[in-house]
């Protein structure tokens, strides 16, 4: 089973946050890291373990939501690093002469980039409850109302996409497994055969995510869901926590512009 997108009900000080305030810190903190360079790679890693440490989560649960993307993050790193110019790593090596320093820096610093993107997404839907999430991005884009855009679906429509996550890799590790069942080995072979033999999961995990979201359909609307205007049993109210995660956030937005 996957975490990436899962959430994971607890008491800590994370979760009892506003979903609005998370949800703003998010977007304004992966502003900041695409713009990380040197030290404030070092501040932003250090912030995420405070979050992580506040969230009540170990290390583990984040590494099981990366684990689905190694293959991404190895091939990111790859690509940057024998394809970037710059002063040879190894000169003179018939094989390794394209290895550059630009090339190992920039591909561990995108790579890193992509990764910390990853743990800020799943700290939010960790420490998130689905109906707080849709209620806060609702509440964020109300201002939409004014101009024809319901802001409840859209809010829906983003909360279904991110809680979709787990399901689709989930639908994958099944056909895997299923084919793996029937004599497929996809560890045989260099790698333009492994490649071609995950490629060929994909129209089986295509229909059945897409089985998936007929019943998800069916479910919603065997429940009554209409779309529209409606309320909610909580209202959001900022609290002193509230008001506390927000200055820290600016402060720490503060030294990166420093830096």
């Amino acid at each position: 089973m996957y975490i990436l997108g899962q959430y994971i009900p607890q008491s800590s000080v994370i979760s009892r946050l506003d979903p609005r305030v998370k949800i703003l810190s998010l977007v304004v903190l992966s502003f900041a890291i695409l713009r990380a360079d040197g030290w404030t790679v070092l501040l932003v890693s250090l912030f995420w373990s405070l979050v992580l440490y506040g969230a009540h989560l170990m290390p583990t649960r984040l590494f099981q939501a990366l684990k689905p993307l190694l293959f991404f993050f190895v091939l990111l790193f790859s690509l940057h690093l024998f394809f970037s110019q710059g002063a040879p790593l190894f000169p003179g090596h018939p094989w390794l002469e394209g290895i550059t320093w630009e090339g190992l820096y920039r591909g561990a610093l995108v790579t890193w980039q992509f990764a910390a993107l990853v743990v800020g997404s799943s700290l939010l839907t960790m420490t998130t409850s689905p109906s707080e999430l849709i209620c806060g991005v609702e509440r964020l884009l109300r201002p939409l109302n004014r101009i024809g855009i319901p802001s409840h679906d859209l809010a829906m429509m983003i909360s279904l996409a991110l809680r979709f996550v787990p399901t689709v890799l989930d639908e994958f590790n099944r056909v895997k497994k299923a084919q793996m069942a029937r004599g497929m080995d996809f560890g045989r072979g260099g790698p333009v055969r492994r490649i071609s033999g995950i490629a060929g999961l994909a129209i089986p995990v295509v229909l059945g995510a897409l089985r998936r979201a007929e019943e998800l359909a069916w479910a919603m609307e065997g429940r009554g869901y209409q779309r529209g205007h409606r309320t909610y049993l909580h209202e959001l109210r900022l609290t002193r926590p509230d008001y506390i995660a927000v200055l820290l956030i600016l402060l720490f937005l503060t030294e990166l512009h420093l830096l």
